[in-house]
């Protein structure tokens, strides 16, 4: 897949929406616009799950979560005064051991 560089993160290379689409249509055959129309709609499932607060577990990827962080105190880095964070809720993403082995070049072992 090709990316873009960046200088900011010492040359690696931002997947973008449109290098995905471009990998589907190299891989699965289907025309330009339907793999952008297929990433699009994949992405949006995604995100609309998300919203609801469900899980999202992709096999051999990982699992994206929405976690709901509660009201605490915090503190200006700066003035050092003391100020309240607000509950919210954050976007977690724990990778697969498949995906962690893949990262650190550990070759799969084949089930005989």
């Amino acid at each position: 897949m090709v990316g873009q560089d960046t200088m900011a993160d010492g040359g690696a290379r931002t997947v973008t929406r449109a290098d995905l689409s471009e990998a589907v249509y190299q891989e699965v055959g289907l025309s330009r616009n339907e793999s952008a129309e297929l990433v699009e709609t994949v992405l949006e499932e995604i995100a609309e799950a998300l919203g609801q607060g469900d899980t999202v577990k992709i096999s051999s990827f990982g699992t994206f979560s929405v976690r709901e962080k509660g009201e605490r105190i915090g503190r200006n880095p700066k003035t050092g005064e003391e100020v309240p964070i607000l509950p919210r809720r954050v976007l977690v993403f724990r990778a697969s051991q498949v995906l962690k082995d893949r990262i650190n070049g550990v070759v799969p072992t084949g089930h005989d």
